[in-house]
């Protein structure tokens, strides 16, 4: 990866953890902690065959799933976090629709008291797709073959490490020696990151990840999470990069505007630079 786009982000990194340190300090208690939301969001565009500006009619529609379920009970903690996002539209003239998003994603971490806001930790990662995907044709609707589908590619990456955690909305979790394993079916052998006619690879590396939530304002919250990964096996100055921010306004109890931005820089995807998504809705919003 570019070294200066690496060191732009650390920078950003910093500066957000920085103006962090100003948030009061939340005391952690025993017990169960559990959140989260439900966001449901549609889009729709019609046209008539007079409408001269041009345009094709279609509609969209996306669910995200966010959910935290943490426990502390005196010097321990476990930490755990589920996101399901997956959208899909259709355009006039499609006879199936077409997903425009899809991310299953499952994080757990369970640390053990040290000193301060220190942690001995050890976490779990998993990242996989639920529905299938296809490469199109030129012409967006013609579907050419499959090239993936649920748990195919699936990413698991665990390992020891040390946690600083200030409150259940700022935490970063180090891991100098973390296993990653990327596996997928035999169709698919070969891709992502695996060796021709194998279905799995192993890596050993570094990973770092970070949370951070803050309020903007009156019923404007930003999420943001960061996972860094290299691997010492191959290519170790080459750096993984996934970050997420997930902006919610609420414009009342049930209804919201959300705004998803992921940026994705992996070297075994096989694309030369980051791979960008961005999605916004205007829905229903359910907390949990």
């Amino acid at each position: 990866m570019n070294k200066k786009v690496l060191l732009i982000m650390v920078l950003m990194l910093s500066l957000t953890f920085t103006f962090a340190q100003d948030e009061k300090e939340e005391e952690l208690k025993d017990g169960w902690t559990k959140g989260g939301n439900i966001a449901i969001t549609f889009n729709q565009s019609a046209f008539n065959n007079e409408w001269i500006g041009g345009g094709i009619s279609n509609i969209a529609a996306n669910i995200l799933i966010n959910y935290d379920f943490n426990f502390k009970k005196g010097d321990l903690i476990w930490d755990n976090k589920i996101i399901t996002d997956y959208g899909a539209f259709k355009n006039k003239g499609q006879d199936v629709f077409t997903k425009s998003n899809d991310r299953l994603e499952f994080n757990s971490l369970v640390g053990k008291k040290a000193k301060g806001y220190w942690y001995y930790s050890a976490y779990f990662n998993l990242r996989t797709q639920l529905d299938t995907g296809y490469l199109f044709g030129d012409d967006g609707l013609t579907r050419l073959t499959t090239i993936s589908h649920f748990f195919s590619p699936a990413f698991l990456q665990t390992g020891p490490g040390m946690l600083w955690k200030k409150s259940e909305n700022l935490k970063v979790n180090f891991s100098p020696v973390a296993a990653k394993m990327i596996i997928v079916h035999d169709e698919f052998a070969g891709s992502f990151g695996t060796d021709i006619g194998e279905t799995s690879a192993f890596e050993l590396g570094v990973a770092i990840q970070g949370y951070y939530k803050v309020d903007l304002m009156k019923n404007i919250s930003m999420e943001n999470l960061l996972n860094l990964y290299t691997n010492y096996l191959k290519d170790p100055k080459n750096v993984d990069v996934d970050y997420t921010m997930n902006l919610v306004m609420a414009v009342n109890k049930y209804i919201s505007a959300n705004l998803t931005f992921q940026a994705i820089y992996d070297d075994n995807s096989q694309r030369n630079g980051f791979q960008i998504r961005e999605t916004f809705g205007v829905g229903l919003n359910f907390k949990l």
